[in-house]
């Protein structure tokens, strides 16, 4: 899944309309049989029959393929049929025609749950083309779902589950597991997609998406910027590594700025400088001393992040216009963006940089920038993330579950990694660390921010399945764990570079 692009519904029915004349077997039916491959594997150790949830379009049909092949299979199979076959699409039809036509018979609704339970319940009521909430009786009979301890496979998405933006729409049915179909789409990834997709299974079911329509977004991993993974050289200094400096930590926040800075320094750059607005701040940090806690700005630090307990004083906008108005690579977070939202100046000052930068929101913080509400930026995280990255010219990441990184010339990427463990203080002001560390030692803008994103959720789920967290994760944990899975992936690029 690392390596998918993922494609928004426009593009997915272009595709289609591209193959579907004279495709042999027609779509349909790959889609419903690699579905009923699915559908086999999960049944193979599982008595009893199978419920199938059959909708009134195209996402019926397929379920009629693979209701059809279940039992000629031999496997007891129940459809319940949510429309009318009158009004079915063209191919549609013909599955159902040929479904019935099996002696398959259809039910207008819900049985009894048989004793035993059933093996497995196929959702195949509404596809990627569902714009309105699901009402009514279909409601109803998801919520039942809902309730039942069989797994549940859904067809192509979830239904209820918008399918380029991961809302859901009235109700959705939470799937155990996911047969989509030609390529990944962005609402199985993000919001609310992966509480409601489980083990997501792609069948390209033979078409090479990108030969008829160029992918604008793909999925994060390695390979993204595993070219800048480089080995360290035996002769080297800490002054290869650059220096990074963190400016933040107003009065009552020094320990956001001092997170940054800690995990800069574990993310390997050469000299960190926590520069703190709070007077009264420490002059070391006892547990991290390697740090060199300031109260001005060094010359020429090779990168800059700033925001991470800034507060929005005087002094801190003070600060951060001077930051702003230098050439060195600029990550602003929190107060930051905040300070940004609220004084067109500053905004319109980032606009013009000449050196990159680079915006870690979370969705309010985001929701501000656009002059918009946070439930608006949630209600379509791609296009929030594309539009601050175009509007300010800066690579953006759109924080939360299934993170969306955004570039200035209208390329996304889609974040897989990471846990409900990262719901906890001190998280953004880590992932501004790592980003840091890496722009410190001349990482591309794009590549360091994709990378960090990437390494923060995965050093959570490493901790995770090590029995630490979800609950009680802590930021702090999450720097020494990427700092060891860094390091993984960097003897792993010199093991592939001398081979």
């Amino acid at each position: 899944m690392t390596v998918a692009p993922v494609y928004l519904i426009r593009d997915i029915l272009e595709i289609e309309r591209q193959c579907l004349p004279g495709a042999q077997p027609p779509l349909m039916e790959r889609a419903g049989c690699a579905a009923a491959e699915d559908a086999a594997r999960l049944i193979a150790s599982r008595p009893g029959p199978v419920l199938v949830l059959c909708g009134p379009g195209n996402n019926g049909g397929d379920g009629f393929v693979l209701a059809r092949e279940l039992r000629r299979s031999g496997r007891e199979t129940v459809v319940v049929f949510a429309g009318d076959a009158a009004r079915l699409p063209k191919d549609a039809a013909r599955a159902h025609a040929e479904y019935c036509s099996a002696d398959g018979k259809t039910l207008a609704d819900l049985p009894p749950v048989p004793e035993g339970g059933w093996a497995l319940v196929v959702d195949a009521l509404f596809g990627i083309g569902l714009q309105r909430p699901i009402e009514g009786r279909i409601r109803n009979w998801i919520d039942t779902l809902n309730g039942l301890p069989a797994p549940r496979l859904s067809i192509d998405i979830p239904s209820g589950l918008e399918a380029d933006t991961g809302r859901v729409l009235g109700t959705c049915l939470r799937a155990t597991h996911t047969t989509t179909f030609i390529a990944l789409k962005p609402g199985l990834l993000t919001l609310d997609g992966p509480d409601h997709c489980g083990k997501i299974s792609l069948h390209p079911i033979g078409i090479e998406a990108a030969a008829h329509v160029p992918p604008a977004g793909h999925c994060v991993g390695v390979h993204l910027f595993a070219s800048h993974l480089a080995p360290r050289l035996l002769n080297t200094h800490k002054g290869v590594y650059g220096d990074a400096c963190v400016l933040g930590g107003s009065p009552g926040m020094t320990g956001a700025a001092l997170l940054t800075a800690r995990a800069a320094l574990h993310l390997g750059a050469g000299r960190i400088y926590a520069c703190l607005l709070d007077v009264d701040a420490p002059g070391i940090d006892p547990n991290q001393p390697e740090l060199m806690l300031r109260r001005q700005m060094p010359e020429h630090p090779s990168a800059i992040a700033a925001g991470p307990g800034l507060g929005v004083s005087e002094a801190a906008e003070r600060s951060l216009q001077a930051v702003i108005h230098s050439d060195i690579p600029l990550l602003l977070d929190a107060d930051a963006l905040n300070l940004i939202s609220l004084r067109p100046a500053l905004a319109d000052a980032v606009k013009v940089r000449q050196a990159a930068t680079v915006f870690t929101p979370h969705p309010a913080e985001a929701g501000r920038l656009l002059g918009i509400s946070a439930s608006e930026v949630q209600a379509n995280r791609i296009a929030a993330a594309t539009e601050i990255a175009r509007n300010y010219r800066a690579f953006t990441a759109l924080k939360g579950c299934g993170s969306v990184i955004a570039t200035p010339d209208g390329r996304w990427f889609i974040n897989t990694t990471g846990n409900p463990g990262m719901a906890s203080a001190g998280m953004g002001d880590v992932l501004s660390g790592l980003a840091l560390a890496l722009l410190a030692q001349g990482w591309p803008a794009e590549a360091a921010l994709i990378c960090a994103v990437h390494l923060h959720g995965a050093a959570a789920d490493e901790l995770v399945a090590n029995g630490i967290g979800p609950a009680g994760l802590t930021a702090g944990e999450t720097t020494i764990a990427a700092r060891r899975l860094f390091n993984v992936w960097l003897k792993t690029s010199a093991m592939d570079t001398s081979m």
